[in-house]
Formats: structure tokens, sequence, C-alpha cells
């Protein structure tokens, strides 16, 4: 683990919790890909630069999360470099507060203050595509956070952040964090024909071939919308709703978890309301979710 892997001529990667991508451009530069969970795989990262005559210029985040965000204003701190984010994402990662915030949609309780949710503050600029060192690509691959950009070398490495997650993975994880289940539908399809010699998620080895894997995830995502489809057939309030979510998937209950699938799951019920197949039904005092019959 911490190892600078070489998978192009200018491309390398950093194997860790969150896969850190390098790209070393104009002899001596680099762009890093995400900033690590963590200080300590910065330093990592930090000291392969330095090991190699490299001076890092920017980090340019995938996205906002915490694991791929922790280490900003460390490296910033280290050596003056600028640091981006798209769009919404880098609001979050300028006040890291809203990260828990809107994850627990109140102000959240001290379980959620935790490196996994609360990175230190930095300023974080909006990526735009001029910022690109010449031959790199970008692409949006929205559907796990507000926004979310996979970034591709000239060597055809695309660094492709948490678009998809590991198929092996499904057993424990089987519904994954997502913010908007279309988006996510979205980007699957766009990663089937992605032109590429090898893809890097975030957390899992590199493949060099992503279609089959995405059309796995899509499988998965329309499983568990119709699961949650199944369990609201006779109308649940939402914690009974994620009550027959943690028993079907045999998730352990505790803070943490219960915001990370709390809020996928209201993110799949505005899809399927959206899409006609489940209502808001209010009885009483209680606010249901119903799933609709077909006339």
């Amino acid at each position: 683990m911490y190892d600078l892997n070489k998978v192009g001529e200018q491309t390398y990667y950093i194997d860790c919790p969150t896969n850190l991508g390098i790209y070393v451009y104009d002899d001596n530069k680099v762009c890093m890909i995400d900033a690590g969970g963590d200080n300590e795989a910065a330093q990592k990262a930090l000291d392969h630069i330095s090991a190699n005559g490299w001076k890092l210029e920017m980090v340019l985040n995938t996205h906002c999360h915490a694991d791929h965000t922790y280490a900003n204003a460390y490296l910033k701190e280290r050596t003056g470099c600028k640091i981006y984010a798209p769009g919404a994402d880098s609001a979050i990662c300028t006040y890291s507060y809203l990260n828990a915030t809107y994850l627990y949609g109140g102000f959240p309780p001290k379980e959620l203050d935790n490196k996994f949710t609360f990175a230190p503050p930095c300023e974080c600029l909006p990526f735009t595509p001029d910022v690109l060192p010449n031959g790199m690509k970008h692409l949006y691959v929205n559907g796990h956070s507000f926004e979310q950009l996979a970034f591709g070398t000239p060597d055809g490495v695309w660094f492709v952040a948490d678009a998809v997650i590991a198929a092996e993975t499904f057993p424990k994880y089987k519904i994954s964090f997502l913010h908007s289940v279309k988006e996510h539908l979205n980007t699957l399809e766009k990663l089937k024909t992605l032109e590429g010699r090898l893809f890097i998620p975030s957390h899992r080895p590199p493949l060099d071939n992503i279609a089959e894997l995405a059309e796995l995830n899509r499988i998965n995502a329309l499983e568990v919308a119709e699961d949650i489809k199944r369990f609201c057939a006779d109308g649940v309030t939402i914690d009974e709703l994620l009550e027959k979510i943690f028993a079907e998937y045999k998730i352990r209950l505790y803070v943490m978890q219960y915001a990370l699938v709390g809020f996928t799951t209201r993110s799949y019920l505005a899809w399927l309301q959206r899409r006609g197949e489940i209502a808001p039904v209010f009885e009483g005092t209680r606010l249901l979710w119903k799933t609709v019959t077909p006339e």
C-alpha cells in the first residue's frame, strides 16, 4: 500500500484506501487526482513526488466527500498548490461542515464528527476545463455526489472516482451511497462506451475494461429500486422502510450507517416518485411512501 505505480508514460497511481492519481506534465509538474482520506496518505504522495524531483501544482478533487478531500488543506499548506473540485462540491470542500449537514439533513450529531464526514476546511476553486494540463480530459460522472468528475490522461488512463463500486462488495454494500439515482444510471451508460486503456476507480484495483463492471452496477441499482418498491407495497414511513432495508441487506445499524443509507434511500424514493412508481400518502400525522399500483 502507498506504492507509486506507473501505468503510463506520465501517469501513476498510489494504491491506498482512496486511490490517488499522479499525472506528470511539463517535465516536473504534478497534477494530483484527489487529496487522500487523511494526511498520512497525502504525505506518502508528497514523499513520492519529492523523491522524483517533481513539484505539486494542483489537486483535482473528483468530488467533495472527505475520503477524497481530507488532505486538501494539508497539501495546500505544505506546497501552495491550487485545489479544485466540480461545481457545488467545491463549496463543500471550502465549507466542509456542509458535508455532514446535508448528509444528516440537519445539524449533525457527534457521531458524524469524524474524518469520514468532516474534512478540514480549505479554499477550493470551482473546476473549469481550462485548468487541465494539456492533453488531459474530463468527464462528468454525476450521481454519487452533487457533481463528480472522472479525469483522463494522454496515456489512456481514466480515474473514475466513485462512479462504480467493486461487484464483490455488493453482498456487504448492496445499497451504495447515491445523491441522484437518475444521474448515476446515466453515468453508468457513459462508462460502458468510454474509451481508454486503463480505468482506476477510487476503491478497487485498476481494470482494463470498465463496461462489464458498469453494467453490474446498473443491475444492482435497479435491484435496489425494485426492493424498495416491494417494501413500500402497503405504505411505510421512512423509518419503517429503513428497518426493512437494514434487515434485508444485513446492514449493522449505527448512526453513520443510518445517515448514509437514509440519505440514499430518500434519493431512491425521489427518483421512483418522479417516475410515478411510488407516491407519498398522508395518513393522519404520518407520511407514508406507497408503491403505485398500475391500473
